[in-house]
């Protein structure tokens, strides 16, 4: 798993669900987890991962890339949404559910959310990330479009209304706590992924494997300074539910 902050506490979560289970292979339900860049190595750190997402081009390529991996016995590709999460997954089953670009683009946040926290079991854990709406307002200033940054600041949902925007919504850091709050999770963490490094150019580092060190430790340690930590291009953050 790759070294940046959202790995690093997956990687706690993950030992501190395999020592409630003394020992056992924690149980991960990622959810629109598609074509496997979480699921794979999930399962290769030894997590047994059921991989829920709707469509059946992406759970294809999951299956490839498991059995690439030699991972395909630690995965379950179930196709579906998070409406037949209940059908699908059983209660209280998992102890750590990711929901990783998931939120931006459902119908009914609180509906999904109550479905994932339903599948949990005691004391796990559901890992969201989701798109920041005030780095889109940074990156629109920053591109000369500041009428589409002006509208992402006012707009309640940040969302681009009348544009080819894909997304449903964005969240801010105090916004996603109250979502995950009103779930019923208690929010132990929310930390950014793509702090700063999403604005430099990829030159800068690639020419420079100091300055590219330098870069992963910056982002590990901005990920959890506000208001470094609220201008990431994705928000991370840990509810836990409770035991």
């Amino acid at each position: 798993m790759r070294p940046d902050a959202v790995h690093h506490v997956l990687e706690t979560e993950l030992a501190d669900a395999r020592q409630r289970r003394a020992g056992r292979p924690p149980r991960v339900l990622d959810v629109g987890g598609g074509s496997g860049v979480w699921a794979v190595p999930l399962a290769s750190a030894g997590c047994s991962v059921t991989v829920v997402d709707p469509s059946p081009n992406a759970l294809a390529t999951l299956q490839r890339r498991a059995v690439d991996a030699g991972v395909a016995d630690r995965i379950t590709p179930l196709q579906g949404d998070t409406d037949a999460l209940s059908a699908l997954s059983p209660a209280g089953g998992a102890d750590l559910v990711l929901a990783h670009g998931l939120l931006e683009v459902v119908d009914d946040v609180e509906a999904a959310l109550a479905a994932m926290v339903a599948v949990t079991a005691p004391g796990g854990a559901v890992s969201v990330l989701v798109a920041n709406r005030y780095a889109a307002v940074l990156a629109w200033a920053l591109a000369g479009r500041v009428a589409e940054a002006l509208e992402l600041v006012r707009a309640p949902d940040g969302r681009l209304a009348g544009t080819s925007d894909t997304l449903q919504r964005r969240f801010d850091t105090d916004g996603l706590r109250q979502v995950l709050t009103a779930a019923g999770l208690t929010v132990e963490l929310v930390q950014g992924q793509a702090v700063l490094s999403d604005l430099v150019p990829g030159s800068v580092l690639d020419a420079n494997p100091r300055a590219a060190d330098a870069m992963g430790e910056l982002e590990r340690v901005a990920a959890q300074r506000p208001p470094l930590r609220d201008i990431a291009t994705r928000l991370h953050a840990i509810g836990r539910v409770p035991a």
